[in-house]
Order: structure tokens, then C-alpha cells, then sequence
């Protein structure tokens, strides 16, 4: 009986040595952490950019959605009454633009033709003008040489060396250039004042031309509003577009935070989602246990929940420690502080993925060092 107790005691011994030894061993092969979380890069918390009440929302949580889904909106009528406001506001600038710029051309085209009308009009009744005060001063010139026959015909009929009639006919034709004199002046006033009629519409015609530039400057002044409600009218549409929610990603809805009908603000989370193939696991490594830990080792990841091995591979270790990035930093100013073992974050990738692995599951994870 003591001889079957020394072996059960030395089979024991021989047993818990080698639980001892394989355990040592294999914490001396891989590095081993119980701090790993199944992680995802496509976890996405989606709101809306426009605030406004909720009027469809479709998906239930746990439901499969696909890229470019709507799966929720917002009642966008109060935006459909501004676009319909502003829209009217630029068909009738537009309106305008058009009645002004048909006002300017319109009245270019009057005012070249008047231009031109005067111009000939001035060159025509300059050279007439010319032209009848050059027959007036020979007129004159007649008038005068009659004058002088008169005066000699007039000594020679009171002699009688000649005829009474001849004096009397050269009195007539005095008379008669007189008349056409008088008649030349008339002629030569109203042609004047034809003159300084034509010159003064030419002078009109130039001074309109800045009812011109000012038509200009309005119409330019409205079509710079035409763009101004087109920047708005843009934004409105946009903003119609965002009542509309579109899943960027084919996935899972893990949370859906309201119900249909709640007014809500922009940015407000309304659900989140995940890509359930794009997952990893993220395990703390103390920095004790980082030797050996490369880029590319192979690593054992078994998930507490359900007790299954996946494979995976080291992807990135990252390059700072979590204290860093502590809110409240660790004060060393004086020299006397505790030294702390630091973790850092690992990512594994891992190569084998199902329907079991869920974002948040804890895992333990063996990394196999490399020597």
C-alpha cells in the first residue's frame, strides 16, 4: 500500500513537472495576453448633415444593409419650399436681365442710327450752306454791279441818250436778286438751324451712351445676383440630398439609436453599422513580453465566448505606448516616480473570419516570438 502511494506520488510529480515545463516552454515561445478584443476598421456611427424630423427609418438592428442604401430620411419640405422660393426669385432676375439687355440692344441700335442719320445730316447741310453762301455773295456781287448800272442808266435817260425802259429793266432785275437775296438768308437761317439741330441730336446721341453703360452695369448687377441665389439655391439642394441617410458600406446594423418621428439636430447618431468580413483583433502587450515580437509572427487567438482557435498574423505594433496618450500625463519633474510596466497595442490579422466572430468579443492571444 506505501509502495502504490510513493508511485501515484511520483507519477504526480512527474505530471505537474511536465505541466510546469510545457508551460514555461510555451510562454517562452509565444507571448500570451488575455487583454485581446476583436476589433473593426468598418465600424461606422452614421448621422445626418441636416437636422430636421425623422420620417422613415428602415433597417432593425442586426438587419444586412448594402452599399448605397437609404436606410433612413428626413422630411425635407420645409428645403423644397426655400429651393421653390429661391428658384422663383431667379426666373424672375432672369426675367429682368432679359427685358434689360432686349432695352440695351434696342436702344445701341437707335442710337448708332441716330448717330449716323446726324452725322450725314451735318455734313450734307454744311456743304449746302457752302453752297448757298456762295450763291448769295455772287448775288451780291450782281446786286451791286446792277446798283451801278442803275446810277449811270439813271444820268443817261435824264440826257436822253438813253432809253427810259432800259433803266426800268435794270431796276427790275435789282429788285428781283434782292428778292432771291432775301429768299437765300431764309434759306441759309433755316438750314443754320437744321445745322445746330443735327449737331445737338449727335451731342444727345453721345450722352445716352451712358444710359447704355448704366444698363450695363444693372444688368451686371443682377446676373451677379442670379449667381449669388444659384450658390444658395445649390445649397438647398444639397441639403434636400442629405435628408436622404446612404449606408456607405455593405454590412450590419449593430445599433440604431431613434425611433421614426424624432426631431432631431444634424449630426445626431441615428444608427452604426459594421462590416462583419472586416475584422481584427487588438490585444495589449506588456512591454516585458514584446521580445522577440516582429511584424508578420504568427499568433493563436482563442475568443472567450465561444472557446474557438483562429489564426491570424501580427500586422503593425504600434509605435507608442497607451500612457502616452494618458489625459493625465504622468508628472517626472521631480525625479521620484514608480516605474510602471508599459502596454502597447498589437494588431493581428486575422486569417480565417466567420459568423461567430463579433465586434468586442474578448480573446486570449499567443504570439509566437521570433529568435
Amino acid at each position: 500500500m506505501k509502495k502504490q502511494g510513493t508511485i501515484i506520488l511520483s507519477i504526480l510529480i512527474i505530471i505537474f513537472g511536465y505541466i510546469i515545463f510545457d508551460f514555461i516552454n510555451y510562454r517562452t515561445k509565444y507571448a500570451v495576453s488575455d487583454a485581446g478584443f476583436v476589433k473593426s476598421d468598418s465600424m461606422i456611427t452614421l448621422s445626418f448633415k441636416v437636422g430636421g424630423k425623422v420620417i422613415f427609418l428602415e433597417p432593425k438592428e442586426a438587419s444586412h444593409i448594402k452599399k448605397g442604401q437609404i436606410i433612413a430620411k428626413i422630411d425635407p419640405k420645409d428645403y423644397q419650399v426655400q429651393l421653390q422660393k429661391i428658384q422663383n426669385e431667379i426666373n424672375s432676375l432672369q426675367n429682368k436681365v432679359k427685358s434689360l439687355i432686349i432695352n440695351k440692344q434696342t436702344t445701341q441700335q437707335e442710337l448708332d442710327i441716330n448717330e449716323i442719320i446726324s452725322f450725314n445730316n451735318i455734313q450734307i447741310l454744311q456743304k449746302q450752306i457752302k453752297a448757298l453762301e456762295f450763291q448769295i455773295a455772287s448775288n451780291k456781287e450782281n446786286l451791286n454791279k446792277l446798283s451801278i448800272d442803275e446810277h449811270r442808266y439813271k444820268s443817261l435817260t435824264k440826257g436822253n441818250i438813253v432809253a427810259k425802259d432800259k433803266y426800268e429793266s435794270i431796276q427790275t432785275q435789282k429788285r428781283a436778286i434782292n428778292n432771291i437775296i432775301k429768299s437765300q438768308y431764309e434759306n441759309l437761317k433755316s438750314m443754320q438751324i437744321q445745322l445746330d439741330n443735327a449737331k445737338q441730336n449727335l451731342k444727345l446721341s453721345k450722352i445716352k451712351q451712358n444710359n447704355i453703360k448704366q444698363l450695363a452695369f444693372e444688368i451686371k448687377a443682377l446676373q451677379d445676383s442670379i449667381k449669388s441665389l444659384q450658390s444658395t439655391k445649390q445649397d438647398i439642394q444639397n441639403k434636400i440630398s442629405y435628408c436622404n441617410l446612404v449606408s456607405p458600406i455593405n454590412g450590419i446594423v449593430a445599433k440604431k439609436f431613434i425611433n421614426n418621428f424624432k426631431v432631431i439636430n444634424s449630426g445626431y447618431p441615428i444608427y452604426s453599422i459594421i462590416n462583419p468580413t472586416d475584422l481584427h483583433i487588438e490585444v495589449l502587450l506588456s512591454e516585458k513580453k514584446l521580445q522577440g515580437i516582429k511584424i508578420g509572427n504568427k499568433a493563436i487567438i482563442t475568443i472567450d465566448a465561444t472557446n474557438k482557435k483562429y489564426q491570424g498574423i501580427v500586422e503593425a505594433i504600434l509605435p507608442a505606448s497607451l500612457a502616452t496618450f494618458s489625459l493625465v500625463p504622468r508628472d517626472i519633474a521631480s525625479g521620484e516616480f514608480t516605474k510602471l510596466d508599459q502596454r502597447f497595442n498589437v494588431r493581428i490579422k486575422l486569417l480565417n473570419i466567420d459568423n461567430d466572430l463579433k465586434v468586442g468579443m474578448g480573446a486570449t492571444v499567443a504570439i509566437k516570438r521570433t529568435k
